[in-house]
C-alpha cells in the first residue's frame, strides 16, 4: 500500500523512522530537501504534509509525526494504541488524570456502518482522519434523496418541504446526519437513541476482528455529529446495557464535556423471573439498562419537569400495613364549615396573608366513615379522594408568620385556613388556600395532591429519581403500534416520560436509530416535531407503517394518556443508493454460478476503488480458491465506499438519470435557491 511505500522510502534514505522523527522535530533542512525535491514520492509528501502560500511554506509537523506513528490493523491505519483505556492527550495510558480522553483502536477513524439487514455481518473499512481526509470529506458531503413521499396531507410536496416537516429518512445514519447538518444544526431539543449494544446478539455485527473498538468508533462518529444538532439547552439520552456502559460514559464525557453530564438513569425493563443471565452463567440476572443524559450546555439547560412513579393506591396501603409502615392519610375534611377573618399578616415580600377561623366544620377518621357510610376502606378512598388528608409540620416561613401573628393576638383556634398569592412554585400568581390545625399549626397535606385517577382506579404518585421501573410496560409491547418487532422495542411510556420532562410542544425530537419508530410515534402523539433515520430495510414495512397508523389515530401505547385522536403528517425519503445496491446484491449471492453475472455488472456499472484492478483480482489463483463468503467480502471491498450513495452535487450528472421532479425536490429540500 502507498503508506507502506512512503515509510519504506523514508527508511531507505534515513535508516530508521526514529531518525526521521528527530529530523522533523528539528525542522532539518536535509529532510525537507528530500521530501520536497529528491524523493520519488515528493508530490505525495507535498500534498499531505505541506501548506503552500504565495510566499510561504508551512510544514504540518503534527500530521507528519502522527503519520510516522501510524500502525496498520487489518488494513485500517490508526495512530492510537491498540488497547482500550484512559489516556492523556499525549496518548499515554493513565489510571488517573483530570484531562482524559478514551483511547481505542481506530479512534482516529470513521466507520460508516453499512448494514441493511440485522443478520448481515460486514467487514467495514475504516477511513483514517489523516490518511483519508479526502475520502472522509466526500463521505460526509450531502447526499441526494429519492422516493419522496408525503404521508398524511394532500398538499403539494415541493411546497410542503419548505416548512421543515417531520422527516423519516432511509439510509446510513452517519451519512444522513451529515446531509442534514446544515438544515438542523443547533435546532434539536432532544435526541434519544437506542443503538446496538454490541452484545453479540444484536444488530452490531461490524468487523468482528476489532468488535469493541469498532463499536466505540461507530458511536464516536455519530455522537460527534449529533452534538452539532442540539440547541444550547438541548439534551441527548443514550440507552445502553452494562456491556459498553462504562466506556460509553467516558466517551460521552470527552465529546460533550464532563461538565455537561446530567444523569445516569437505571431503567428496570424486566422482573427477575424473566431476566437473562444467572444460573450457569455465574452472574446475577440482568433486568436493567442505562440511559446516559448529557446536555450541550449545562448552564443553559432548563430544569427537567418532575416525573412520578405510580402504584395502585390500595395495593400501596395494603403493603404499608403488611410491613408495619405508617400510612398517615387517615382523616377527611368532609365540610370546611364557615370561615371568619380573624387576622392578617405579611409574607416576606410584603404581600398580605389572610387568616380565617373555621367554624362548624366536619372532620372524620377513615374508620368512622367506614361505619357511618357503610362502605369498605377501598370505597372510602375512591369516593372521598379530594377530602382525605394527613397533617405535617412544614419548614415554611408562611407558617411561622401566621403562628407569630396568632400568638401576638392571643388567638388559638383549632382549625384555621389562610389565603395568599405565592410568588413561585406550582401555584404561582393565584390565590392559594391552606388549612392548619392544632396549637403548633400542623399543615393539611391532601391525598389528591399525591394521587391520580385513571380508569376508575387511584394511583399513588411518588417523585421519580434515577431508578425508573418500566418492567410492567414491557409486558404489553406486542400491542403497541400494531407492529411486530423483535429487536428490543422500547415501551411508549418510557419515551413519553423522556419527551415530557425535556421538551415542549413543537420542539424537535430526533432519533437516528429509529428502529420500529417508538420515539417518533410518541413525539407525534405529543405534538412535537421529529426527525427519524433508519438504515435497515424494515423501515418501509414497520417504521413507516407504524407512523401511518399514528396519523390514522391508532389507540395503543400512550394514545389515551395524551388524548391522541390522530392527524399530522411526515415526509419519507431515501438516500439515493449507488454502490450500496451492488453491495446488497453481492451480500445476497448464494451460488458460485451467480458470481459471473455480478463480475460483469461490477466492471461495467459499479464505481470501483481506483486503487484496485478488478481484472487482476479475478485472474488471481488465490482468489479462485477462496470459498463463496470470502469472495463476497473481497468483492465488496473492491467497490468505492465513497460512492455508496449519490452526492447531492451530482444530481444533474447524466450518469445517474434522476428525474426532473426528483432533482427539483432535492433542491427544495436543501434550500437551493435555484429550485
Amino acid at each position: 500500500m502507498l503508506k507502506d511505500k512512503l515509510l519504506q522510502d523514508l527508511e531507505e534514505c534515513f535508516e530508521t523512522l526514529g531518525q526521521v522523527r528527530n529530523l522533523a522535530q528539528n525542522y532539518d533542512e536535509k529532510l525537507f530537501d528530500y521530501l520536497l525535491e529528491e524523493s520519488k514520492y515528493k508530490e505525495e509528501f507535498k500534498s499531505r504534509f505541506f501548506l503552500f502560500g504565495k510566499k510561504t511554506l508551512v510544514f504540518k509537523l503534527n500530521d507528519f509525526l502522527n503519520f510516522l506513528d501510524l500502525r496498520s490493523l487489518g488494513g485500517s491505519f490508526t495512530s492510537y494504541a491498540n488497547k482500550i483505556g484512559l489516556a492523556n492527550k499525549t496518548k499515554s495510558l493513565l489510571k488517573t488524570n483530570n484531562e482524559v480522553v478514551l483511547n481505542f483502536a481506530f479512534k482516529d477513524g470513521v466507520i460508516k456502518g453499512g448494514q441493511s439487514k440485522d443478520e448481515q455481518k460486514t467487514q467495514e473499512i475504516f477511513f483514517n482522519e489523516i490518511l483519508a481526509r479526502d475520502e472522509i470529506d466526500v463521505l460526509f458531503d450531502k447526499k441526494a434523496l429519492q422516493n419522496f413521499e408525503l404521508i398524511g396531507e394532500n398538499k403539494n410536496l415541493q411546497e410542503y418541504l419548505k416548512d421543515n416537516p417531520n422527516l423519516l429518512i432511509k439510509g446510513n445514519n452517519l451519512l444522513a446526519l451529515h446531509s442534514l447538518k446544515k438544515l438542523y444544526a443547533n435546532k434539536v431539543k432532544l435526541i434519544y437513541i437506542d443503538p446496538p449494544y454490541n452484545t453479540g446478539n444484536d444488530s452490531f455485527n461490524y468487523n468482528d476482528k476489532f468488535n469493541h473498538s469498532t463499536w466505540l468508533t461507530f458511536m464516536k462518529n455519530r455522537l460527534e455529529i449529533a452534538r452539532e444538532f442540539l440547541r444550547d439547552d438541548g439534551v441527548i439520552f443514550v440507552q445502553c446495557d452494562d456491556n459498553e456502559q462504562a466506556y460509553l460514559k467516558v466517551l460521552m464525557d470527552e465529546i460533550f464535556g464532563r461538565e455537561n453530564f446530567v444523569n445516569s438513569i437505571a431503567v428496570k425493563l424486566k422482573n427477575i423471573a424473566g431476566a437473562s443471565g444467572g444460573g450457569e452463567d455465574k452472574r446475577f440476572k440482568k433486568n436493567i439498562e442505562y440511559i446516559l443524559i448529557y446536555t450541550k450546555s449545562y448552564e443553559k439547560l432548563d430544569q427537567f419537569k418532575s416525573v412520578y412513579d405510580s402504584r395502585e393506591l390500595y395495593s400501596h396501603i395494603s403493603f404499608c400495613k403488611e410491613n408495619n409502615i405508617s400510612w398517615k392519610y387517615t382523616s377527611a375534611l368532609l365540610n370546611g364549615g364557615e370561615k371568619k377573618l380573624i387576622a392578617t399578616t405579611l409574607d416576606g415580600d410584603g404581600n398580605e396573608i389572610k387568616i380565617f377561623e373555621r367554624i362548624n366544620y366536619d372532620i372524620k377518621s377513615i374508620g368512622q366513615m367506614i361505619k357511618d357510610f357503610k362502605m369498605n376502606e377501598k370505597e372510602i378512598f375512591y369516593h372521598y379522594t379530594n377530602k382525605i388528608f394527613r397533617t405535617t409540620m412544614p419548614q415554611s416561613s408562611i407558617r411561622v408568620r401566621v403562628l407569630e401573628k396568632l400568638k401576638e393576638l392571643n388567638l388559638s383556634p383549632y382549625l384555621i385556613s389562610i389565603e395568599y398569592t405565592p410568588k413561585s412554585g406550582r401555584n404561582k400568581g393565584v390565590i392559594y388556600e391552606q388549612f392548619y390545625n392544632g396549637e403548633k399549626l400542623n399543615l393539611f397535606a391532601w391525598l389528591k395532591d399525591v394521587v391520580e385517577i385513571k380508569d376508575k382506579q387511584i394511583f399513588k404518585k411518588e417523585l421519580a429519581g434515577t431508578l425508573w421501573d418500566f418492567a410492567f410496560a414491557m409486558t404489553n409491547l406486542t400491542k403497541e403500534g400494531d407492529v411486530q418487532f423483535s429487536n428490543a422495542k422500547k415501551p411508549e411510556a418510557l419515551l413519553q416520560r423522556i419527551i415530557e420532562i425535556s421538551t415542549n410542544e413543537n420542539d424537535i425530537v430526533m432519533d437516528f436509530f429509529a428502529g420500529s419508530g417508538t420515539t417518533l410515534a410518541v413525539a407525534h402523539k405529543m405534538k412535537r416535531k421529529w426527525i427519524g433515520i433508519e438504515q435497515m430495510d424494515y423501515i418501509e414495512s414497520i417504521t413507516k407503517e407504524r407512523l401511518k397508523k399514528v396519523i390514522e389515530g391508532e389507540q395503543g401505547g400512550v394514545s389515551k394518556a395524551v388524548n391522541w385522536q390522530g392527524g399530522g403528517s411526515f415526509v419519507y425519503a431515501e438516500l439515493m443508493p449507488l454502490n450500496a445496491v451492488y453491495k446488497e446484491k453481492i451480500q445476497n449471492l448464494n451460488d458460485e454460478k451467480e458470481l459471473d453475472n455480478i463480475y460483469q455488472e461490477l466492471k461495467t456499472k459499479a464505481f470501483l476503488d481506483y486503487r484496485v484492478d478488478i481484472n487482476e483480482i479475478l485472474k488471481d489463483k488465490e482468489f479462485e480458491n477462496l470459498d463463496l463468503e470470502n469472495k463476497k467480502e473481497i468483492l465488496k471491498l473492491v467497490l468505492d465506499s465513497n460512492m455508496d450513495y449519490v452526492l447531492y452535487g451530482d444530481i444533474e450528472d447524466e450518469n445517474y438519470v434522476l428525474s426532473k421532479e426528483t432533482i427539483k425536490l432535492n433542491k427544495t429540500f436543501y434550500g437551493d435557491e435555484n429550485a
